[in-house]
């Protein structure tokens, strides 16, 4: 054999041979850990992704002693669930709910049991399953998190937000005690990118990828249904059905991380996200299988289905906009959107009469914090800089504060002073962090504050 026939055939072997290198994972375990922030039947969606990402972990042949599931768990068997029961992940899908474990659910779906799980410390946990990720630095470790989101957090169903640097601190001593060989992380939410963007180093062996950027918000999908709610998210169900679809063995998480991309950037209607990735993107030429597992009932020659579309029709909405719809659901009860009829609910009926209540309710409380925040920051900065204050957008690459103390100060001074923040308000997060950098003191955001208020 000539030398350049040797090169050839050895260039041939060597992807072949990380593969199967891979999936030995030098005797690690891969470890899930699969999270929904929300609860409530008009965020059906989040525990429908999550539930579906345990059935692909599952069927890729992580064991249940190595997944972890949190979820508040009141979507199957809720009075509003046209089907009792069961979690779907699209139209006319699959029972995604059947033998989810539900490691934390109810009160223990918290930031806290979240960071003590991530971490490994049993001793800090009571109540649930008391599983945590006792991993060793030759296991790696998928972090799988669909929720709401706002500039620097994303939400749990109970208690504190789960803040981008305390994340990033709890990946930082893990890596410190060797507790990983790599992590990858997928992250559902609105804004989901200023999780990672200035915080997340390249030198801690971890990948993230998001659904949106850091200034723009994620998409809710396949919104049209019997069900009167979005039953899946844009990012999370194109990374689901390619995952359900793809040989794991043969697709990496860069493959995937293009794909999932091309597939949210594809609408030209205002409803498309800036899929994002971060941290070490060396870790992206790895295959999915070291992470989430290969189904070994796909065929190896497989092809993956058109990047562009979704496995039933769909309309899209703003995360944000997904409780909206939920009610104008309940008022006009169905909304068929592909062949234009609309079935108007009884007159009269408490169903109906409950949501126009919550419709007029949810657009009274926005109208209420865009004025609140407007009148704070023009208090603080006078009209013409205090428009800017809430628009400003730090350069690509920066952190979005510098202080997260204050950061997050500011924003229970401001709920003390006027309201908990609902998940539309909490956009305004950004102004919040703007306020902190511009190096206005305590007193001054205390006494706006009242005085917007």
């Amino acid at each position: 054999m000539c030398l350049s026939s040797t090169i050839t055939t050895l260039e041939g072997v060597r992807p072949i041979m990380r593969n199967i290198q891979q999936q030995k994972g030098a005797n690690g375990n891969r470890w899930g850990v699969l999270v929904a922030g929300s609860n409530g039947y008009e965020n059906y969606r989040h525990q429908a992704d999550v539930c579906h990402a345990y059935q692909v972990l599952k069927k890729g042949g992580l064991k249940d002693e190595n997944i972890i599931v949190f979820m508040y768990d009141d979507i199957a068997n809720n009075t509003q669930n046209p089907k009792p029961g069961t979690i779907i992940n699209k139209p006319n899908g699959p029972d995604v709910y059947k033998g989810v474990p539900k490691d934390y659910s109810g009160e223990h779906t918290n930031a806290k049991k979240f960071y003590a799980v991530l971490s490994g410390n049993r001793s800090a946990i009571t109540g649930g399953t008391g599983k945590v990720v006792d991993s060793g630095p030759n296991d790696t470790i998928f972090i799988y998190y669909a929720d709401h989101g706002a500039p620097g957090f994303v939400t749990m169903p109970v208690g504190e937000n789960v803040f981008a640097n305390d994340f990033i601190d709890v990946l930082k001593k893990k890596h410190a005690a060797k507790g990983y060989k790599k992590i990858v992380i997928y992250l559902e939410a609105c804004e989901s990118g200023s999780m990672f963007e200035g915080i997340l180093t390249n030198n801690l062996n971890i990948y993230a990828t998001t659904a949106s950027n850091s200034t723009d918000p994620s998409f809710a999908a396949y919104c049209d249904n019997e069900y009167d709610t979005c039953l899946g998210d844009v990012f999370s169900v194109s990374w689901l059905e390619d995952s359900d679809k793809t040989d794991g063995r043969k697709e990496t998480l860069k493959r995937q991380y293009e794909r999932v991309r091309e597939r949210t950037l594809h609408w030209d209607d205002g409803s498309s996200s800036e899929v994002m990735q971060y941290g070490d993107k060396m870790i992206s030429n790895d295959f999915l299988v070291n992470y989430i597992g290969a189904n070994p009932a796909i065929n190896k020659n497989s092809k993956t289905n058109n990047a562009y579309f979704f496995d039933a029709p769909t309309i899209f909405v703003s995360q944000r906009d997904a409780t909206i719809l939920h009610l104008r659901h309940k008022i006009r009860e169905k909304l068929f959107v592909y062949d234009f009829k609309l079935s108007i609910a009884p007159e009269g009926t408490s169903e109906k009469s409950e949501a126009e209540k919550r419709l007029l309710l949810e657009i009274a409380e926005r109208e209420q914090v865009d004025n609140n925040i407007k009148r704070i920051v023009n208090l603080l900065f006078g009209e013409k800089s205090g428009s800017e204050v809430i628009t400003n957008v730090r350069s690509a690459g920066q952190p979005l504060v510098d202080d997260w103390d204050c950061f997050k100060n500011y924003m229970k001074i401001y709920e003390t002073h006027c309201g908990t923040l609902s998940t539309y308000g909490k956009k305004y997060s950004r102004t919040f962090a703007n306020i902190c950098n511009a190096g206005i003191s305590e007193e001054q955001m205390i006494v706006a504050s009242a005085k917007a208020c």
